[in-house]
């Protein structure tokens, strides 16, 4: 089975910088998609932000500008970059892998937190 382990996560000032990481254990093209997601306490977990196998990315209208997502198919490993971190940041963020075979099936990470302090 296709294991996600995030990392990267941590507490950082409002205004800072944080690279989140995501490794598939086995091929990263065990997915057609790679995404990220959050979710805040309390709140339902959201997209933040995919990246498709041909590079393709779309991104959450919150994030657009601040986030960017990629990724290096050598290293079966998807990055979200952050940049200018604000305090709404703050969450739980998870990688998923998307597989739309004809038996599709998804995937996610442990999460990683992202505390933002103003």
């Amino acid at each position: 089975q296709v294991q996600l382990v995030e990392s990267g996560g941590g507490l950082v000032q409002a205004g800072g910088s944080l690279r989140l990481s995501c490794v598939v254990s086995g091929s990263i093209f065990s997915f057609n998609v790679m995404g990220w997601y959050r979710q805040a306490p309390g709140e339902q977990r959201e997209l933040v932000a995919h990246i498709f196998s041909n590079g393709r990315t779309n991104y959450a209208a919150s994030v657009k500008g601040r986030f960017t997502i990629s990724r290096d198919d050598a290293k079966n490993t998807v990055y979200l970059q952050i940049y200018n971190l604000k305090p709404e940041d703050s969450a739980v963020y998870y990688c998923k892998g998307e597989n739309w075979g004809n038996t599709p099936f998804s995937s996610w990470g442990q999460g990683t937190q992202v505390t933002v302090s103003s």
